[in-house]
């Protein structure tokens, strides 16, 4: 059974791990060097000094799957942003297709909501079909194409960005 809860310090190895996975070969990431246990500790200290949740997926004491949300452009430095963040989430690829990453969706969702974001943001590898798909299930819906944004493995890649609107506000 899988349970989602938020991340502890215990839980940095395996997000870690969840995290570096497809740096080596694929381009979910677009950076080509791997993360430190000590570069997710500090992002995890950097999350809850912010305030914004990280939660796992925990099966039977396993991590197979994370998910987080932080600022929207800039780290805070434009304040018109502040009601809408950029979401994460990864899942174990031997996992995929098991409801965890829509569970674990579901929970970062309803943080989000509980903490007043009205947008909640994925920014998607143009080449990262499954997770698009995966984002449009779960009532996002793409508002961007932008090509030949950034690069890795000596090529040019494209940015999808999709978002979901969390409430009916008419005005923050």
């Amino acid at each position: 059974m899988t349970r989602i809860r938020d991340a502890t310090s215990d839980d940095i190895p395996a997000i870690t791990a969840l995290y570096n996975a497809w740096i080596p070969t694929r381009t979910g990431a677009w950076t080509e060097a791997l993360e430190t246990p000590a570069d997710r500790a500090a992002w995890l200290a950097r999350q809850a000094r912010d305030g914004f949740p990280v939660l796992v997926a925990d099966e039977n004491g396993d991590v197979v799957g994370f998910t987080a949300y932080g600022h929207f452009r800039g780290e805070g430095k434009w304040p018109g942003y502040r009601l809408t963040a950029e979401h994460s989430i990864h899942v174990r690829e031997d996992r995929w297709g098991r409801g965890i990453g829509r569970s674990l969706i579901e929970a970062l969702v309803e943080r989000a909501r509980v903490a007043g974001i009205h947008v909640l943001v994925a920014a998607i590898d143009g080449e990262h079909h499954e997770s698009m798909r995966f984002h449009e299930r779960l009532g996002f819906v793409e508002v961007a194409r932008m090509p030949e944004t950034g690069t890795k493995f000596g090529r040019w890649l494209n940015l999808i960005l999709m978002q979901r609107i969390l409430d009916d506000r008419t005005h923050p």
